[in-house]
């Protein structure tokens, strides 16, 4: 039986996709719901697959073309083998026999102790490799004019390849949205800075216990998510977006956290992040960044954040501006931990330090409630013990 193999229904607000990938070809055999296809959108990669057992006859629609939905994407015959591949010509006994012809000689490359004064002259002040130029001379001995040949042509004698490659849909979004951020918002940032000693006690001691009676790692993002969603309640601006000439005002912190993918960065959501629990949160962003990195996050998972976090320490950042995630108003940065001298109790003593950085829209947020957000987030996450006790 011939099976059409079709683009399902997009999700909303998607109006096509590309093909990104087909895992299958013509004449191999499928089994049921194995992946034939990928699909990507501006957010999220769909995967099409087999609906029975059979053969992939057909691609109708090959990787890199656009498609909508119910557009014919290849046809299968369901129930069949896979097609048996072409036998291959055994060879005969002459052929056995007959040596295969000997490759046409090449210049040799140039030994920079066969260059003449000229020549080694050029290619030192140059800097060029001189065993990469092919010569032309006797014997294959460079010559003056085969050095500045490649100096014309930009070359340096060495191999120096370009790839051209389209952006993908995900990527080419996410510069459309950073574009967006900068032309439509007024953005500044404000830095300030963390002792995270507390915090870091707290990891240690209780992180076996933790991990042993939830099943997931205590990590630095749940104590940041739980300070955040505290201050957002304590400055709502922040937590505000911009429609037209009104405010909106959400009485609720649904807090995305910035993932990092092959595929670019996606930003899940952490819905009423503002009463979960750490084991909760812990949880719900592991399952995010392992179904994003997969490419199975859905659509819906990805829309409707009040708010940002994203954490460029795990890359190494120090300090950096990052940009609003619109219609959002603010974007909290975290970055990388760094053993400094700070003063405790009158002593100069070394503490793990983090730089924060919280860029918003300045036509929403002024700067007092920003200073302040920060400083609420400061506050909570060196004395954690009055959070974590909702004090």
């Amino acid at each position: 039986m011939t099976i059409e193999l079709r683009v399902p229904a997009l999700p909303e607000s998607v109006s096509d996709a590309t093909i990104a990938d087909w895992h299958k070809k013509p004449g191999d055999a499928v089994r049921r719901d194995e992946n034939l296809v990928d699909l990507e959108t501006d957010k999220v990669v769909l995967e099409v697959p087999a609906p029975a057992d059979g053969v992939l006859k057909e691609i109708k629609a090959e990787a890199g073309a656009t498609v909508n939905a119910d557009d014919l994407l290849g046809i299968m015959e369901a129930g069949a083998g896979a097609a048996p591949s072409e036998p291959k010509d055994e060879p005969s006994p002459a052929s056995e026999q007959a040596p295969e012809p000997a490759p046409a000689p090449k210049a040799a490359a140039a030994d920079s102790g066969d260059l003449s004064p000229a020549v080694r002259r050029l290619v030192n002040e140059n800097k060029l490799d001189a065993s990469a130029i092919e010569g032309t001379g006797r014997g294959g001995r460079l010559t003056k004019g085969d050095v500045l040949g490649v100096m014309q042509e930009g070359g340096t004698g060495g191999a120096r390849d370009e790839k051209r490659v389209p952006m993908s849909r995900l990527r080419a979004r996410i510069a459309a949205r950073m574009v967006e951020a900068q032309s439509t918002a007024a953005m500044l940032t404000s830095f300030n800075e963390v002792n995270l000693r507390q915090v870091m006690a707290i990891r240690k001691r209780y992180k076996e216990s933790f991990e042993k009676q939830h099943g997931v790692r205590l990590g630095l993002m749940s104590f940041f998510v739980k300070a955040a969603a505290e201050a957002l309640e304590k400055y709502p601006s922040v937590n505000a977006s911009l429609d037209g000439t009104d405010m909106i005002y959400h009485g609720y912190a649904d807090i995305g956290i910035a993932v990092a993918t092959e595929r670019g960065l996606l930003v899940p959501v952490l819905r009423n992040a503002e009463s979960m629990g750490m084991a909760e949160i812990e949880g719900q962003i592991a399952a995010y960044a392992a179904s994003a990195r997969a490419g199975t996050i859905k659509l819906e998972e990805l829309q409707g954040g009040t708010f940002t976090i994203t954490n460029g320490g795990v890359f190494g950042s120090l300090v950096s501006t990052p940009i609003l995630n619109p219609p959002q108003s603010a974007i909290l940065g975290m970055h990388t931990i760094k053993q400094r001298p700070v003063v405790e109790d009158g002593q100069i003593v070394a503490a793990p330090m983090m730089y924060l950085a919280l860029t918003y829209d300045h036509r929403i947020i002024d700067g007092k409630e920003a200073v302040l957000f920060l400083v609420a987030i400061k506050d909570a996450l060196e004395d954690p013990h009055r959070m974590l006790l909702g004090l």
